[in-house]
């Protein structure tokens, strides 16, 4: 999505984010991250806010608002949501800015604060009080008959590990953009940082290793596992036909290899 700065939004959606922040005495559009048209550094009279936004008719509104509402039940690992607005065409999320960096899959430093903060997510249950896509629904179409089921449950899942939506701050690692929380069963999201990690050179068996330092991994039933893998393999082949861009269809392969290895040593675990 084509990023807008700041200081080129009309007028009353400047003065929607000044009446929260107080006067704004400079911006800076900020890179990563591919589903915001807006996303900068704002330094205002209250302190440094990050905001992001995008266009009020945009497609991916749905998203933006989704994040908001799940934001009073993240755990203390994600930047706290400070307020959102709406006016002039475009909603804008204003969030506690961290002055961290994106976290680097091929450091072993960064993957064990990135596991210590998902470890953290999977104490928080999805709240009952704010409708979210289950991951029967998510991934369900592509599984086999009967075996959709499988990936129920009640955990929180953030489900996208891109490096750009982790933070590394100040010995932690932060979540950020929350635009795809599902209900569904803990182990879903060690499998999804997984295949991140092999995006970004890891083998599947090095990549596993780590997501099995997750306690829900232990947990999960070999045959959902197995069914899961599948389930995504047929979705990023999806994409990757959709849209044959290099990194899709990298993806595509890497999940791949990923339900190949798990078929192959899932009984083990």
């Amino acid at each position: 999505m084509p990023r807008v700065a700041f200081d080129d939004l009309p007028p009353a959606v400047r003065q929607a984010v000044t009446i929260q922040t107080g006067r704004i005495t400079t911006t800076r559009t900020v890179g990563g991250g591919i589903n915001s048209a807006v996303a900068a550094l704002l330094d205002t009279e209250t302190g440094i806010v990050f905001v992001k936004g995008i266009p009020a008719d945009h497609p991916q509104v749905a998203s933006q608002k989704r994040e908001i509402a799940i934001s009073p039940y993240l755990p203390a690992a994600c930047p706290r949501l400070l307020w959102h607005v709406e006016a002039g065409g475009w909603v804008l999320l204003g969030y506690e800015a961290v002055d961290g960096r994106h976290a680097d899959y091929t450091n072993n430093d960064d993957l064990t604060l990135v596991l210590a903060a998902l470890v953290e997510l999977q104490e928080v249950s999805a709240p009952g009080d704010v409708h979210l896509k289950t991951a029967v629904e998510r991934w369900g179409k592509y599984a086999k008959e009967g075996q959709a089921e499988l990936f129920a449950g009640e955990a929180l899942l953030h489900t996208d590990f891109a490096p750009d939506n982790v933070l590394i701050d100040s010995g932690r690692a932060r979540l950020i953009d929350w635009a795809w929380p599902t209900r569904g069963a803990a182990w879903i999201d060690p499998f999804m940082l997984a295949l991140r990690i092999m995006e970004a050179g890891a083998t599947a068996a090095q990549a596993v290793s780590w997501a099995q330092r997750v306690p829900s991994w232990h947990e999960s039933d070999p045959k959902a596992l197995g069914a899961f893998a599948a389930a995504v393999t047929e979705l990023w082949r999806e994409i990757a036909a959709e849209d044959p861009a290099p990194w899709k269809v990298s993806m595509a392969d890497h999940a791949a290899r990923l339900k190949t290895y798990v078929f192959v040593t899932r009984w083990a675990f």
